[in-house]
């Protein structure tokens, strides 16, 4: 861990470095960063420059985050996890395990991905959503497990996202339809 690096900062009420194996190595906390407090960080946590929590943010192991990312006031990046470069997620965001996002995604806030298609159910591998470069979820919107969001996207708040959405097209109801993006939301996030 950077934590000796003085540019980063880790609040008082703050846990980086949570073993979950005995094996596990302690995370790798990009410089310019900081942790709020309550948030923790667990072990095999690599974050670039920049990286950002807000208060009572949970980051779990094998989780990978480029520079200048934010989890947001208690979001949840569950593990096993690849996130790019400028991502925010605001308060209240959920990412489970076997997620993929790209750069420059923004995802509003309370927003849920899921990697369960079948919770207690049935037993099945899990598989988080893809959420390519440039997207944009909308607050409240749910995109459920093996659904592709391509690039430039947009998902409407409170939109479920049970398909793939093509690439520079608007998700918008639930389940969610397919429109093409109005020029206003053309354009790529700005973060």
């Amino acid at each position: 861990m950077t934590a000796s690096d003085p540019s980063v900062t880790v609040e008082t009420g703050a846990t980086v470095g949570v073993a979950y194996e005995a094996d596990s190595e302690p995370p790798d906390i990009g410089a310019e960063s900081l942790v709020r407090n309550g948030s923790i960080v667990y072990d095999d946590v690599v974050t670039g420059r920049g990286f950002t929590t807000g208060h009572f943010a949970l980051v779990r192991e094998r989780t990978t985050l480029g520079e200048d990312v934010l989890v947001g006031t208690q979001a949840v990046v569950d593990g096993a996890t690849a996130v790019g470069d400028r991502v925010s997620m605001q308060t209240g965001v959920y990412v489970p395990r076997e997620t993929r996002i790209g750069d420059d995604v923004f995802l509003g806030p309370s927003a849920t991905l899921l990697n369960d298609p079948y919770p207690v159910r049935t037993a099945t591998d899990l598989d988080g959503p893809t959420i390519e470069d440039g997207v944009s979820v909308g607050a409240n919107a749910t995109v459920l497990p093996d659904v592709r969001v391509g690039e430039d996207a947009f998902v409407a708040a409170g939109s479920v996202v049970t398909d793939d959405v093509p690439a520079g097209t608007l998700a918008v109801g639930a389940p969610a339809t397919h429109r093409d993006l109005p020029p206003e939301l053309r354009g790529g996030n700005d973060l």
